[in-house]
């Protein structure tokens, strides 16, 4: 579904009311071209164009599950205009479902440079959507800010090489990374439950996948935890067999996997069906898990699963733009759908909180090189923590936390049949712990 909302723009003139041509043959001729387009021009130079790209459709539709309750907030709170430098902006934010289609993607960024001439791109929610957009934009010359993907996967999947310059000039991300996910993890595994330390690993031939098996592995080794591979597998696979049996075979009391929610629905019911789940202490799961739709479906199967967050309600950072804390958000979003929050409010909310910075911080929003500079030099607050581009990890990226919670059924009388509770915050202290890892099956 595509949707827009552009502010009232001021009413016509009486000499546009009016229309060309009688007026130019009053004036005998073209003398009043200038006075009519002036107005014209100008009105178009405080308008600002804002394109929005997410997955609202398809197999990552999780991710855009809460994108339009999260669009009406920012739309609502830009109604009134933009001030920047001085000059008070309209603003337009025009979204786009990728329909979780790579390619899709791309022609939408196309789409949106070309025909719709946006000043600013924002994308969300894995590299399926990210990496495509970032291309179209890098390639056009339009400043581009997204989130929600590894951020590896993102750099190295798009051609930087370590330890040489960035080869991007446009494009910004601020996400988790691999250090995130290792700190996180290591902190959870070596905590009450006692395992063997064997992890049994099921990462997808996708960018993800390969990003994390190239460096997530080492990290976890070094830590003490032996890794159990059975190597790539692709996306849609329906017969998970042999990779259970490895696991079995190799006592693997840890499992660990960043999958597309329907193919971790396959292999989770596959692994139940075959015993492999009685084996298991600890189920850390991550790009799927994130959203209690998809745990809801595994019924039984899903409780105490755990998966890293990127953004609570518990999270202590309000949204500049709205004014909304982490509560407020969650809370109005069940009002006013009926349905469970999910962390991607949060985190669409503080894209959005930081593409109006550096906007704001561009001085000329209107000047696409000044606002790919803002980005490069960007300082904000966001509801998922302060952002800070001149520190790194590397150029164009900030590395924002992964904190480890868990799925756990709900208390009775609840509205939900799920929790999501935080079980550890090694990444970023000042977010609260509230339950201690539970071991699957428990």
């Amino acid at each position: 579904m595509t949707r827009s909302l552009t502010a009232p723009l001021a009413a016509p003139t009486a000499a546009a009311r009016l229309g060309r041509r009688p007026l130019l043959a009053a004036a005998g001729g073209s003398a009043l071209l200038p006075l009519l387009s002036r107005p014209l021009r100008a009105q178009a130079a405080r308008h600002l164009r804002i394109g929005f790209i997410s997955p609202r459709s398809g197999a990552l539709a999780g991710f855009g599950e809460t994108d339009g309750y999260v669009l009406e907030a920012a739309r609502k709170a830009l109604a009134g205009g933009l001030a920047i430098n001085g000059e008070t902006y309209t603003v337009e934010i025009l979204d786009r479902d990728s329909q979780s289609d790579p390619a899709r993607a791309g022609q939408l960024a196309h789409s949106l440079i070309n025909e719709a001439g946006v000043d600013l791109m924002l994308s969300t929610s894995t590299p399926e959507v990210v990496n495509p957009v970032s291309d179209a934009c890098e390639a056009a010359g339009v400043p581009s800010l997204s989130t929600i993907m590894p951020w590896e996967a993102w750099y190295f999947g798009r051609g930087a090489k370590p330890g040489q310059p960035s080869p991007f000039r446009w494009t910004y991300l601020f996400s988790f990374g691999v250090d995130q996910f290792a700190r996180s993890y290591v902190s959870e595994w070596n905590g009450a439950i006692k395992t063997n330390r064997r992890v049994g690993v099921l990462y997808p031939n996708d960018a993800d996948g390969n990003a994390i098996r190239a460096h997530l592995a080492p990290k976890l080794k070094e830590a003490g935890f032996e890794i159990f591979d059975p190597g790539p597998y692709e996306d849609g696979t329906t017969d998970y067999s042999a990779q259970i049996a490895f696991f079995k075979k190799n006592r693997c009391e840890i499992f660990n996997t960043f999958p597309i929610p329907p193919d971790f629905a396959t292999f989770w019911r596959q692994a139940a069906q075959q015993g492999y789940t009685r084996m298991v202490k600890i189920v850390q799961v991550a790009k799927t898990g994130l959203f209690p739709s998809s745990i809801e479906a595994l019924g039984p199967l899903g409780y105490n699963i755990a998966a890293g967050l990127y953004w609570h309600p518990d999270f202590p950072y309000p949204s500049p733009l709205t004014g909304l804390d982490g509560h407020a958000l969650a809370e109005g979003y069940e009002r006013a759908t009926g349905r469970q929050w999910t962390q991607q409010l949060g985190a669409s909310l503080a894209l959005i909180d930081a593409g109006i910075a550096a906007l704001k911080a561009s001085a000329n929003p209107k000047d696409k090189q000044a606002v790919a500079h803002a980005l490069s030099q960007l300082k904000a607050m966001t509801m998922m923590g302060e952002l800070d581009f001149t520190k790194g990890p590397v150029p164009n990226v900030v590395a924002t936390p992964i904190i480890g919670a868990q799925w756990i059924k709900a208390k009775p009388g609840s509205r939900f049949k799920l929790d999501y509770v935080i079980v550890e915050n090694a990444n970023d202290p000042r977010v609260p712990v509230r339950n201690q890892l539970l071991p699957y099956g428990a």
